[in-house]
């Protein structure tokens, strides 16, 4: 099934998204961490923490982090639940090239590997992880069905899936701020930042088009998953979906 985000691409109508969103966070790299916190006024940081330890019934010892970027998510998974090891892939080596000086620094090289690979075909065997994890990247899959299964097949059986994802607020006055928000005041600051006119356009936009809430949770139905379940986040700026193979 074809999804509105899946249309909206960083640069072009023209050629595959996957390239676009990798070239565009290889651009933007350098300055994502501190626009992450900034934009969302830190916020993001307790958003982050209750989505990890949302596992911490289930025990997990082997995890799988998707579009983990600059690692932020992966190391605190790891601080937090006390892994045996973590596998962060993403398409962007210049947000793996952060990430892994990151990893270096905290003395973690030895449990966390952060890799190049495409979540819509990982080189990875069935039935690998006890938990996958997606934090903010999963409105950018190129094929968002393609990207569930893919990660469903990984998870070993019994295994949970956690996504966090920017969502939009639907009720007054919530609704009315964030989308002056959104459309005007986060691409003047991320691009004055990030000096990338275009990133900080398309980000927002891919919030707006994104499945939410009751949708979504249809969609990991469909996709093969059970036990789903969302919470949002103050005021539906964020949402945290869970879920088993």
């Amino acid at each position: 099934m074809n999804y509105q985000q899946e249309q909206i691409k960083p640069y072009s109508p023209e050629g595959a998204k996957g390239r676009q969103v990798e070239q565009m966070f290889d651009s933007i790299a350098h300055s994502y961490d501190f626009l992450n916190h900034v934009l969302s006024l830190g916020i993001d940081r307790s958003w982050r923490r209750t989505a990890i330890d949302s596992l911490r019934p289930f025990a997990p010892k082997r995890l799988l982090d998707v579009a983990t970027g600059t690692g932020d998510f992966a190391l605190l998974a790891m601080r937090r639940l006390n892994l045996d090891s973590i596998l962060g892939v993403d398409l962007s080596e210049g947000m793996l090239r952060v990430g892994r000086e990151k990893v270096e620094q905290q003395g973690l090289s030895d449990r966390i590997t952060l890799r190049k690979a495409d979540c819509m075909q990982l080189d990875i065997p069935d039935n690998s992880f006890d938990a996958v994890t997606v934090a903010y990247g999963v409105r950018n899959f190129e094929d968002l069905d393609r990207g569930l299964q893919e990660m469903r097949r990984v998870l070993r059986p019994g295994g949970r899936l956690v996504i966090i994802e920017l969502t939009t607020p639907v009720r007054f006055p919530m609704k009315q701020l964030f989308r002056f928000y959104s459309r005007i005041l986060m691409p003047i600051v991320g691009k004055t930042v990030s000096h990338d006119a275009r990133a900080y356009t398309y980000l927002p936009a891919t919030m707006e088009a994104f499945p939410q809430g009751e949708v979504m949770q249809e969609i990991l139905r469909k996709a093969g998953y059970t036990d789903v379940r969302f919470r949002r986040f103050t005021f539906g700026l964020s949402t945290l979906y869970t879920a088993a193979k």
